[in-house]
């Protein structure tokens, strides 16, 4: 029984099996079919904008390719220059200056951010083009064919921009002529002169030559003459930006030969106004006050020490605040030459108290010595509050009257006879007047203080005369 449904189940599977295999066979026609008919259908409806949106994506999707096949990529040692063996290939140089971003007094450099751009033919890239178009290209094409090695000399650091992506252009025409920009930021060096710092005047250039390449293989030179060099507002915030121009030049290398070189120059002025706060009228100001102490009376030595003391280390400070700020040269600034000057004046008015009160204690001690003492006197009792001799402080009326004696009168005729007017054969000799006025101060020594109310002002006026005159 089991064996005839087996016989009879292998019967009806073999009657049916050419039915499912025709059946697998129309399917997928009915499909494609389907497919066909809704793609038709969107086609009327969209107006045909689906085929040219595929076929617009289909085309982008290998440019890269197609563009390397264009200008024959392959076909060519872009390892070698265009035209080697020949004449010196020309290539233009054009620069624009975006910023400059920091100039460093104590590393005497600056930093500068710039598109430079270069011009040059490579026939090797030609295309045919009946549109007479160019192709832009960004970096990824840049590393397969020639392009100049121009570097910038006496540079410190400098580094191409790669936000979002590298800040290269390149952009071929059909007649194989070439642009090719990319964006740079580079610290090079500036040799300044601080001669007159900080009303100085400051010559920097950043120069641009071709590394592997003499005047034999490339000829650099500005595309567009003086108009080759273009700036945006630049605003600094201790210099001004006077002027920006271009020049051309020749190095030598003894091992290579000549190369072009070209030189962006500028000048910066640098303004005045902020060292005259930080620097200048801080200085004056010390100045003018060391001058109180002359009107200050001479008797009050620690007020007048210690006013004397406090603008020394003030000045001091000031001076040492300037010269961190500042590279070490070994010549003199202009900042140096002010500072130190009114260093010395703010110096003299303390040695000019130092001489005054030495005149008076030498002043006072003749006085008490000229005098006889009564026993009883105390000399301390006469001290005054800076440890000398004042005759105000002294009450002399105490001391005996001196009594006539022979020898007094003889002393006093002896002194009226040289006081009389000399006699026929004598000879007289002249007082020294320097010695007789230096005599006179010192016996009145409250004179330098008068003499200094005025002499010092004056004597600092006429030093600013001088200066600014000199170096504004």
């Amino acid at each position: 029984m089991r064996v005839d449904l087996l016989a009879l189940r292998l019967m009806c599977f073999a009657w049916l099996w050419p039915v499912t295999q025709l059946n697998s066979s129309h399917f997928p026609t009915k499909r494609r079919h389907k497919e066909l008919d809704l793609g038709d259908s969107n086609r009327q409806k969209h107006g045909g904008r689906v085929d040219l949106k595929m076929k617009k994506l289909d085309s982008t999707k290998s440019l890269l390719i197609k563009s390397e096949q264009l200008l024959r990529i392959e076909d060519h040692d872009f390892a070698m220059r265009p035209g080697f063996g020949g004449s010196a290939i020309p290539v233009g140089i054009d620069v624009q200056v975006e910023s400059i971003d920091s100039i460093s007094e104590v590393n005497m450099d600056f930093t500068m951010t710039l598109y430079l751009r270069h011009y040059w033919q490579d026939d090797r890239l030609a295309f045919p083009s009946s549109s007479n178009k160019s192709r832009t290209f960004d970096s990824r094409l840049v590393k397969k064919i020639w392009v100049p090695d121009v570097f910038f000399v006496h540079s410190k650091r400098s580094f191409i921009h790669d936000t979002t992506m590298e800040n290269i252009m390149l952009r071929v025409f059909p007649d194989g002529n070439i642009l090719y920009s990319v964006r740079i930021t580079v610290t090079a060096l500036c040799s300044m002169d601080f001669s007159s710092f900080p009303l100085d005047t400051q010559n920097c250039s950043l120069e641009l030559e071709s590394y592997a390449y003499n005047e034999n293989d490339l000829m650099l030179y500005w595309k567009n003459g003086n108009d080759s060099l273009r700036t945006d507002e630049i605003v600094l915030s201790q210099f001004f930006v006077e002027d920006f121009q271009p020049s051309f030049g020749l190095a030598f290398y003894s091992s290579t030969g000549w190369y072009n070189r070209l030189y962006i120059n500028f000048i910066l002025r640098r303004h005045i106004f902020f060292f005259m706060l930080q620097t200048y009228f801080p200085t004056m100001l010390m100045v003018m006050l060391s001058w109180v102490s002359f009107w200050i009376d001479r008797r009050a030595v620690p007020a007048r020490v210690s006013l004397g003391i406090t603008t020394v280390l003030t000045m001091s400070t000031i001076i040492t605040g300037v010269s961190a700020s500042m590279p070490q040269v070994s010549y003199v600034k202009a900042v140096d030459i002010y500072l130190w000057a009114s260093f010395l004046f703010v110096f003299l008015s303390v040695i000019e108290y130092a001489a005054v009160n030495y005149f008076t204690t030498v002043e006072e001690m003749k006085k008490l010595k000229g005098a006889k003492l009564p026993a009883s006197f105390n000399a301390t009792q006469a001290m005054a509050f800076d440890g000398c001799f004042h005759d105000n402080d002294i009450d002399l009326t105490s001391f005996p009257e001196v009594c006539s004696t022979p020898n007094t009168e003889r002393n006093t005729q002896s002194r009226n006879s040289t006081v009389s007017g000399p006699t026929e054969g004598t000879r007289l000799r002249r007082k020294n007047p320097l010695k007789h006025n230096l005599s006179f101060i010192m016996s009145n020594s409250y004179m330098i203080d008068s003499y200094s109310r005025v002499l010092f002002p004056l004597a600092y006026l006429l030093f600013n005369i001088i200066y600014w005159s000199l170096y504004a």
